[in-house]
């Protein structure tokens, strides 16, 4: 079970990396590349969605699978990034916001096909932050993110979706952020909530990762940073780890 992983590595104090791929980004040889960066580099998870993904679901998955033994977890941006072929599924609900589609609405309308497959839920709210410019999740869930500097807020829309019965807690300041979220806001969330947090959006930089690790998030997302500089791989992951 990942979600037993998660908790194990967590417990034993291990911080994980999870590499975020839109298949949009990527060719067959490009994604074969990062397939082949992340078994080299120990990514623990593997993140795939997009804004759009005009890529077939099914097909993406199954060619990352092909190349890598990592855990690929769905992490939809709409109804139709939903496929079977993965191992589970980030089931998000954006809690930040007040889009009910997307607090509820699409989750009813795919609750009887996910109950069906085998994928493993891990039902996760998610909260947008804002990170300095107008990211593609931003317009595209028609929502305002929560203010940088109103670490309050996003402390007690952790809380309740804790409360809700969530099983972890994801602080996102979208994809191309200008700024990752920040580490006073990272550090007071995991204070006060007693699941895993996961941070992604605009890290760029070893130092980055390992100011966010050392305020107390418990998974590092990255997806954008490597698309522009893949090379970068393996120094984000030990940053992480370390």
């Amino acid at each position: 079970m990942i979600s037993d992983f998660i908790s194990t590595s967590i417990t034993n104090k291990k911080r994980l990396f999870a590499l975020l791929i839109d298949p949009d980004k990527h060719t067959s040889e490009s994604l074969f590349d990062i397939c082949k960066n992340a078994n080299d580099a120990r990514v623990d998870l593997i993140f795939v969605g997009g804004s759009l993904l005009n890529n077939n679901i099914d097909s993406s998955i199954e060619f990352i699978k092909s190349h890598t033994k990592i855990p690929a977890l769905l992490f939809p941006g709409n109804l139709l990034q939903i496929s079977d072929k993965a191992d589970g599924i980030l089931l998000l609900s954006l809690i930040s916001g007040r889009n009910p589609d997307l607090l509820i609405g699409n989750h009813v309308i795919a609750s009887s096909h996910i109950k069906r497959s085998n994928l493993e839920v891990l039902p996760t709210g998610y909260i947008l932050i804002e990170g300095g410019k107008t990211t593609s999740v931003e317009y595209m869930s028609n929502t305002k993110p929560i203010p940088a500097d109103k670490t309050d807020i996003a402390i007690a829309t952790a809380i309740a979706g804790e409360m809700l019965g969530l099983k972890y807690i994801y602080l996102e300041a979208g994809s191309g952020a200008n700024n990752s979220v920040n580490l006073e806001m990272i550090e007071n969330v995991k204070k006060n909530i007693n699941i895993p947090l996961m941070v992604g959006g605009g890290f760029r930089t070893e130092d980055d990762i390992k100011k966010a690790v050392t305020a107390g998030a418990d998974i590092i997302v990255v997806g954008t940073a490597l698309e522009q500089k893949p090379q970068l791989l393996p120094f984000l992951v030990k940053a992480c780890h370390n």
